[in-house]
């Protein structure tokens, strides 16, 4: 296989659009990926030609539409390298995945017990644990990032200890970029005897992902950074892990018998999705994994490396401008700071030559801090974005940055 960007962009009908009649630039792909054709026409097909709920109906179109929604649970299965299809769970997004683990463990947690994270986590791998802290009174043990962004790996052994229960740790940084020596890590808490969630939202749609190779205890991403639509994301847990969490919610699927006395819960994946699911969602999502693993994925690796390398050397050059996460083999995430511009202003008038990135904090307000900002703009790449655009985005940056001296 090869890698024709243009060939590329033709499939995402979003990027023929003209933004203050200009052609669009789109790095905000952190924060949300456009959609190819595949998906939005199998999304549409569903709708028209096959629609159903799942599972529990016996006539055709129940058939045809259950059919396709475990088909892409198998899809996602495939993804991850996960060994079953029990294994996946389907959720609507990375932050329900995560919300199913800290609920499910919260219910054997004892005051003391430790949760570790990063210092550089998404709220959404933040809160959840707070919650617990809240009101199971468990402890919430933090580790730090090295001046380059990268993880402090002896930090890491030295807050992990006999009472942490769990390590949940981004595969991906959404701010900095870093990807992290999940493997050792992985290592030192099963040492420790803790189990091990990683968060890659970010790293699904940037590297290939190997869960057995990793040696994760859970696993989650969502579908809308990974070319596929919003509403559906995937929790991926050990067997043996997922038939010892308690249920997330109570309603209809997640169960064997009701009586007046009592229930039975199914067994996983099942005991997770109570209700009718996002079938729509995650009969797109299995078309967005279809269509990414056609790729070649070494190929869109090196462009995307090609992208970055482009943008960071220009970025490098404008005065005053700082550049945030320079660790080895980071991921195409560009967060950056200009002195005198707040990333807000600089995003807006980006904007005004049809150049989207992001402007905030990132939903990481524990990282900012650390970073000693409030904010940052953040340009993210794709497989569809070309050296052109990142052109395009410097020199947009340099009038921005001419406009607020």
């Amino acid at each position: 296989m090869s890698f024709d960007v243009h060939a590329i962009r033709a499939q995402f009908p979003i990027l023929g659009r003209q933004v203050h009649d200009r052609p669009l630039v789109y790095f905000d792909n952190a924060a949300s990926a456009q959609k190819p054709d595949v998906v939005i026409d199998t999304m549409a097909e569903v709708m028209r030609d096959s629609y159903a709920n799942v599972h529990r109906g016996l006539h055709t179109l129940a058939n045809e539409t259950t059919q396709a929604y475990e088909s892409a649970r198998e899809s996602a299965r495939r993804l991850l390298n996960a060994a079953s299809s029990e294994e996946i769970v389907f959720t609507k997004g990375g932050t329900e995945a995560i919300n199913i683990v800290a609920a499910g463990i919260g219910a054997s947690i004892q005051p003391g017990d430790e949760i570790v994270l990063s210092i550089m986590e998404h709220h959404s791998n933040i809160v959840p644990w707070h919650f617990l802290r809240e009101r199971k009174g468990a402890v919430l043990k933090w580790v730090d990032v090295l001046p380059d962004g990268s993880l402090d790996l002896r930090g890491l052994e030295q807050q992990l200890s006999k009472k942490t229960k769990l390590l949940a740790l981004t595969h991906m940084s959404n701010v900095l970029g870093t990807v992290p020596d999940v493997k050792t890590a992985i290592h030192l808490a099963h040492t420790a005897g803790a189990d091990v969630l990683l968060d890659g939202c970010q790293a699904i749609v940037n590297m290939k992902v190997d869960v057995r190779a990793l040696d994760a205890d859970y696993y989650v991403f969502t579908g809308h950074k990974l070319y596929g639509p919003t509403g559906i994301g995937v929790l991926y847990g050990k067997r043996a892990k997922l038939e010892a969490l308690p249920p997330f919610e109570g309603g209809g699927e997640m169960i064997e018998t009701v009586t007046r006395e009592g229930v039975t819960y199914n067994t996983p994946p099942h005991r997770f999705e109570a209700g009718t699911p996002p079938i729509v969602e995650a009969i797109g999502l299995g078309a967005a994994i279809g269509w990414l693993e056609a790729q070649d994925r070494e190929a869109i690796h090196l462009h995307k490396q090609a992208l970055m390398a482009r943008a960071t050397e220009a970025l490098r050059g404008i005065n005053g401008l700082t550049i945030h996460g320079t660790a080895k083999g980071k991921g195409p995430v560009l967060s950056f700071s200009l002195q005198g511009a707040h990333p807000h202003d600089l995003a807006q008038i980006l904007d005004r030559y049809g150049v989207a990135i992001r402007a905030g904090h990132h939903c990481a307000q524990p990282l900012m801090s650390h970073l000693g900002v409030t904010a940052t703009a953040r340009a993210s790449f794709a497989l569809y974005n070309t050296l052109e655009e990142v052109d395009v985005f410097v020199e947009a940056l340099s009038k921005a940055r001419t406009m607020l001296s």
